[in-house]
């Protein structure tokens, strides 16, 4: 099975549909806000959330959801990054909730080379999240720098520091 690819592999326009979605819990939620340090009770107190917000029940953390969606992606599109470079642009759309299951896609928007070295190229990408209904939930637009084919083959190929099997111990 591929993990990410590599630059030559990217050609603009290609869309790539993240599989499975991932349903979104409450302990999953609660645990991001815990780990960030969110205690925001829009996110952490049901209580509140239902007496005095539109929504009147607790909304998943945003950042929970990008990151979601930014693992999603990580097969498909930067499982041979050499570097994450820039997130341009992150919009949350629409709100996710306990129970929602998300789902992402991601667009190939532009691509080069390298300008200082010849074994790499900057693909840039925009991720989009939707719920199971198809609601559009996030929005991010990112540059990751990936490697060529020579890059990889240098260091080792597809499995790079995998060690081989040892029988008889």
């Amino acid at each position: 099975m591929q993990f990410g690819r590599y630059y030559e592999e990217f050609e603009v326009g290609d869309v790539y549909r993240h599989w499975p979605g991932k349903t979104v819990t409450e302990y999953d939620d609660h645990l991001f806000c815990l780990l960030t340090m969110n205690h925001h009770p829009l996110h952490m107190d049901a209580n509140f959330a239902e007496k005095t917000t539109e929504f009147g029940k607790n909304v998943v953390v945003g950042n929970y959801v990008y990151s979601l969606l930014l693992g999603m992606s990580v097969p498909d599109v930067s499982g041979k990054a050499i570097a994450n470079l820039e997130i341009e642009s992150l919009r949350h759309v629409a709100p996710t909730f306990h129970g929602d299951t998300i789902y992402g896609e991601t667009r190939v928007l532009d691509k080069r080379e390298s300008r200082s070295k010849d074994d790499r190229g900057v693909v840039e990408v925009e991720t989009k999240g939707y719920k199971q209904d198809g609601t559009l939930v996030c929005v991010f637009r990112r540059k990751v720098m990936v490697p060529k084919r020579s890059y990889g083959q240098a260091r080792g190929g597809e499995q790079p520091g995998r060690p081989a099997l040892r029988e008889g111990n």
